[in-house]
């Protein structure tokens, strides 16, 4: 039986070090593309087969498909199961990928795709983008897209429509100093829940305090700073809106902190409906979005894609519904 070829061979074949044959099948930046051709015309000469990425460079096809997320978070959980739920049927593996931020919080997403698209997944679904668009070699679809110019089909909620539905509810229960705390400020979904509450109160003839407005960045920690310095206002607001159900059961714990009561004292609703919402002792109020189905669409879209079609719509907006529980209540 003839020995089994090994990257090492590969790299003295084409001539190179093996750092350089690692640069070069996984598609790396730094290798001039007649070292990669070479790198390439080794590995079929040898049948190097050691590894996912080295048959996915004959085949042009590795039957993955990539999800980067900023993080696992309740969110992106949901979103996975509905991008492996839809991919299912089709033969193609789920990779779950989770790029390293600190060094790089703001287009992080290029530099995993340089890693990944082509060698070891067929295509990728961005959640929560912290880029506007992005350049790779395979389809991709954003989930709840950049505010910024959207070149990639997307799928999203109905944000809009949902900040309108939070906000109103809490006008409805007879309050009137409503606060927001808003989201990541580049996402279109933070933007779009604020451009909601803003509508509501418009609607209701209140005029538009900024003082009442908070940026809690979909961050908990984040939230325990602002959130408490917009509860200890001298004039605090009687009920918030919170971007998230994160943000807004953050809230929650900090106001019982400061000794106020959910919701006697204070009412607060959040957004997504994630499992966290309803399995806690008080029940959050909040708006659901379609979690899952965000993802399972997502995941059509580039099914379609790989089979060389064109998605049906390019940018879908799923609707949301509003959820009352335990964490409104009337102001009194």
């Amino acid at each position: 039986m003839s020995r089994r070829a090994t990257i090492h061979d590969v790299a003295a074949a084409a001539g190179v070090s093996v750092a350089t044959v690692s640069k070069a099948v996984n598609g790396r930046y730094g290798v001039a593309s007649a070292t990669v051709s070479r790198v390439l015309d080794a590995v079929a000469e040898l049948g190097y087969e050691s590894s996912l990425v080295a048959s996915s460079m004959r085949s042009r096809r590795t039957g993955v498909v990539g999800v980067l997320v900023s993080d696992f978070e309740p969110f992106s959980a949901e979103v996975l199961k509905g991008v492996g739920a839809a991919l299912s049927s089709h033969r193609y593996d789920l990779l779950a990928y989770a790029g390293a931020r600190d060094s790089d919080p703001q287009g992080w997403e290029r530099r995993s795709l340089s890693r990944l698209s082509g060698t070891l997944i067929d295509a990728a679904i961005m959640v929560t983008p912290t880029v506007v668009g992005v350049n790779a070699d395979v389809p991709i679809v954003a989930v709840d897209p950049h505010a910024g110019r959207v070149d990639i089909p997307s799928v999203e909620s109905d944000s809009l429509a949902g900040g309108f539905e939070a906000t109103t509810h809490l006008l409805e229960l007879g309050h009137r100093r409503i606060g927001f705390l808003a989201g990541r400020p580049e996402l279109r979904s933070s933007e779009m829940r604020e451009a909601g509450y803003r509508r509501a109160l418009r609607h209701a003839g209140i005029r538009f305090d900024p003082a009442l407005v908070a940026v809690g960045m979909y961050d908990p920690d984040t939230v325990r700073v602002v959130g408490r310095a917009l509860l200890q206002q001298s004039d605090r607001p009687t009920a918030v809106f919170a971007a998230n159900d994160r943000t807004a059961l953050g809230l929650i714990e900090v106001a019982g902190e400061l000794g106020l009561d959910v919701p006697g004292d204070l009412s607060v609703i959040g957004f997504d409906d994630i499992p966290e919402a309803f399995l806690t002792a008080r029940p959050l109020s909040t708006v659901r979005q379609p979690i899952q189905r965000l993802g399972a669409e997502a995941a059509r879209m580039l099914v379609t894609m790989l089979g060389g079609g064109a998605p049906e719509a390019t940018h879908l907006v799923l609707p949301t519904r509003l959820i009352p529980r335990a964490t409104t209540a009337p102001l009194r």
